[in-house]
């Protein structure tokens, strides 16, 4: 019994560590925005490429990602992702010392191309390891884990990259010539500690998950029909509808994540908080997920299903967008911004195993169809931006509030509409083989 449970808990606790590290090297974009606004003079729109260039890397990498998972296997595809996330955040140190703001997003590429392979294998593992029912369980516990390393990145990354943030602005003003020059070497070499540090974390944690035991998870099944007791073959990803309304569901929600966590320090400047606050901001929408995860534990399934809490998430989403656009006026609108973050804790443990659920020997590529939708972050934060320095360019002239509104709320009318009706599309069968199986394995079910 007590290797069982040690058999059982040891791929939970390393796919809960993977996610730490996902969410430490993806929250702190949002400290990197306003950090490459101050030492390049960056536009909002310039400067959102941050996150253009780390989300984008999902579209291109995911089904690649799938493939490489096939030949090489789940451990080594984690081992061979860990050393280039820090190959990706080793670019930083040549980045910094040429002062060059492409190189800068050809590393974070680099690391979300890692994390495009991190991520295609750890979702569906933590998924079929257990009940499909529970799946957003179990999702929730990694998800604490990955909520909480953004709640600190602000907190470390900002303290070390936006100190007197306000101070140096001036002076960067008010500068010309070598000092100038000289002030914006000194503000960029700031990321040459902390980047060297997490190249060796990643590259340390990818010699501990080499000897460390995880089980391959087959998946390679077909499905089967409980009410006919009969093997349905399928031929093509193309026969699963809602497989892709899914997908499109980790876009929009991915969008709304980026929007209410990396752009909120932004907003929050625009209401006239001050950069050494601004920059904290995150922590707080971040604090708001993992409430809601927190919740997830706890009530999933026991008490309500995927498919309801997801469709709670999508209504509080749209009260809370709609309460920041109408306290606008004042810092309370900033407050909403924040709790966006309950409302979007409960999704991606909703969303994802409602697409990849019935797929059986597809569930693989599914997978990295339904990663391929973490490139919402990419676009969405060029729109408001875009939007969002009109004004400075003499178009539209719409404000900011106006700007996120019109973003962010589109993304939450489409999650209730997968919540309430999207995820059933062509799905006519109940169970496959392999969710069968995975019934199996108790005491993973039981996290």
């Amino acid at each position: 019994m007590n290797q069982t449970n040690h058999t059982a808990r040891t791929p939970l606790i390393i796919i809960a560590s993977l996610f730490f590290i996902f969410g430490f090297v993806t929250w702190a974009n949002g400290t990197l925005i306003p950090f490459f606004k101050l030492s390049f003079g960056l536009s909002n729109t310039q400067a959102f490429f941050v996150t253009f260039a780390s989300y984008i890397a999902y579209f291109f990498l995911a089904l690649p990602s799938s493939w490489i998972l096939k030949k090489i296997g789940f451990k080594n595809g984690i081992i061979f992702g860990l050393l280039i996330l820090g190959l990706g955040s080793l670019i930083f140190i040549p980045a910094a010392q040429a002062r060059s703001f492409p190189l800068f997003l050809a590393g974070i590429f680099i690391q979300g191309a890692a994390l495009a392979l991190l991520q295609t294998a750890a979702n569906p593992y933590l998924t079929i390891i257990g009940p499909i029912e529970s799946a957003a369980k179990r999702i929730s516990i990694a998800g604490i884990c990955n909520k909480f390393a953004g709640m600190i990145v602000p907190v470390i990354m900002g303290t070390i990259f936006l100190k007197n943030a306000a101070e140096i602005e001036k002076k960067i003003a008010d500068a010309t010539g070598i000092e100038k020059e000289n002030i914006l070497a000194e503000v960029l070499s700031r990321v040459n500690t902390p980047y060297i540090v997490l190249a060796i974390v990643f590259c340390a944690f990818a010699i501990l998950v080499k000897y460390t035991y995880l089980p391959e998870i087959e998946v390679e099944e077909d499905i089967i029909d409980e009410t006919k007791g009969e093997v349905i073959k399928h031929k093509s990803i193309f026969q699963f509808p809602h497989l892709f309304l899914g997908a499109i569901c980790i876009f929009v929600y991915v969008a709304a994540e980026v929007m209410a966590g990396d752009i909120i320090g932004v907003y929050g400047k625009a209401l006239g908080i001050a950069p050494d606050s601004a920059k904290y901001l995150t922590s707080l929408t971040l604090f708001s997920m993992l409430i809601g995860y927190i919740t997830g534990i706890f009530t999933i399934p026991k008490y309500i299903s995927q498919q309801k809490a997801l469709r709670i998430c999508a209504i509080l989403g749209i009260v809370f967008c709609t309460l920041a656009f109408l306290t606008a006026s004042s810092q309370l609108s900033v407050v909403f911004i924040a709790l966006l973050g309950l409302s979007n804790s409960l999704m991606w443990p909703a969303i994802f195993p409602l697409g990849i659920s019935h797929l059986g020997k597809f569930t693989k590529t599914g997978s990295a169809i339904m990663i391929m939708g973490i490139a919402g972050g990419a676009i969405w934060p060029l729109i408001y931006g875009f939007l969002s320095d009109l004004p400075s360019h003499g178009g539209l002239g719409i404000p900011f509030h106006i700007a996120f509104y019109v973003s962010i709320l589109p993304c939450y009318l489409y999650i209730l509409y997968f919540a309430i009706s999207g995820h059933k599309v062509g799905k006519t069968l109940k169970k496959t083989i392999a969710e069968k199986s995975a019934v199996q394995l108790e005491k993973i079910s039981e996290f």
